[in-house]
């Protein structure tokens, strides 16, 4: 741990502010910089395959920007150019962050020290038979990005995790750094080789441990405007003797933060003015980087949330997908929403008290509106006397 002793003390409603800042909730939204400029000051944005609205990397950038089209978000991301247009070099590649994330291009020099420790490692899952890494290169290098299925096959069976030779081989190349994922494609990842995808000043492993640590601790810090160590390590994986051995010449400055009983840093930049601006009021992913760490959601915003999708449902408390929402800076309730048709289905809302009504309308008409439903039907309201208020609101809004 670094001995520096710290020099700023924040109030906890301070951290909070400079945490909504950070993430892109707080001030005029860059509509200019649009969904890539979102990637690129947050560094990294979360993918998973539950799609109950979107798809969670769809929904980070609604959730800062507005109504952006959901092909437009994806162009964004992949780089698909609208016809006519000139082929540009890539903006973002998928890899191994905080989970499977879609990253910046500028930052795959700094994933060299995962790359060489999943080389490094001795242990696989998913046994890979011989000549199949060689195919699976050979066959890219000559037909072009292609998918799993069109590899040879993703599965031998139909068991999620019976992996066919040539979709291990496959993964293996893209945790090497050999092969990047492109795209997604019907939520297939597309596979293509790094020479060809990356552009070549990036394309290198040059970088040694230390400096893609410091890097990628800098960037975790600037991200969330302040944090503790395990908020650091956990924004792209890291361990907290990783976070340890760079921190002290990151960049970031320790501070105290009232309430908090860790040590923190502070992105410098984010201290030098007060946050200021306007507050989004949306609906969030379970898997946006806001909330994506519980322990931190819980300390900053007084807020416990859990994802109830793989929690049986007799046991689940707020829903499937429960979406927290967030108004003048705080969370405020949860919404688990459905779709029916051209109906926004707020199957359950949990309300922080009465005064909190119109802003979960305001969340839910504008949700509603991004994914072309033209009407907003609640189910079940966790308070029921809230029920015909939040109705009436949505109504009113509506009209």
């Amino acid at each position: 741990m670094t001995t520096s002793h710290p020099t700023t003390t924040l109030s906890a409603d301070e951290a909070r502010r400079l945490a909504l800042r950070a993430q892109g909730f707080l001030g005029a939204p860059d509509r200019k910089s649009g969904v890539r400029g979102v990637l690129r000051h947050l560094g990294a944005v979360q993918l998973d395959t539950i799609s109950v609205l979107a798809r969670s990397h769809e929904l980070v950038p609604y959730a800062r920007l507005g109504a952006v089209g959901r092909r437009t978000v994806e162009n964004a991301y992949w780089n698909k150019p609208t016809t006519g247009a000139p082929e540009e070099p890539p903006h973002a590649f998928e890899y191994w962050s905080h989970a499977a994330c879609i990253l910046p291009v500028e930052e795959w020099p700094h994933f060299a020290f995962r790359r060489r420790a999943y080389r490094a490692r001795p242990h696989w899952n998913h046994e890979l038979p011989d000549g199949a890494y060689d195919q699976v290169i050979k066959q890219l290098r000559a037909e072009g990005p292609l998918t799993a299925t069109e590899l040879g096959g993703a599965k031998k069976t139909s068991e999620w995790w019976d992996w066919s030779g040539a979709k291990v081989a496959v993964e293996r190349a893209l945790m090497y750094g050999e092969v990047v994922c492109v795209e997604r494609r019907g939520w297939k990842r597309v596979y293509d080789l790094a020479e060809r995808a990356i552009p070549e000043a990036l394309l290198h492993d040059d970088l040694d441990d230390a400096e893609c640590l410091r890097r990628l601790v800098r960037l975790a810090g600037q991200s969330l405007g302040v944090g503790t160590r395990a908020d650091i390590a956990d924004y792209h994986r890291l361990k907290a003797e990783q976070v340890d051995t760079v921190i002290a010449d990151s960049g970031l400055v320790p501070v105290t933060v009232e309430g908090w009983d860790k040590p923190a840093w502070a992105d410098p930049a984010a201290l030098e003015t007060p946050p200021r601006g306007r507050h989004r009021t949306t609906l969030l992913s379970p898997f946006d980087s806001l909330i994506w760490e519980r322990a931190r959601t819980e300390r900053i915003f007084d807020f416990t949330h859990r994802l109830e999708a793989y929690v049986p449902r007799p046991k689940r408390i707020h829903g499937y997908f429960a979406m927290p929402v967030l108004a003048g800076g705080r969370l405020v309730g949860r919404v688990d929403p459905a779709r029916e048709g051209h109906t926004l289905v707020a199957r359950q809302v949990t309300l922080d008290g009465p005064k909190t009504v119109p802003s979960v309308a305001q969340a839910l008409i504008e949700a509603a509106g991004w994914v072309n439903c033209d009407d907003v039907r609640v189910e079940r309201v966790d308070a029921p006397e809230l029920r015909e208020p939040l109705v009436r609101e949505l109504a009113r809004a509506l009209s």
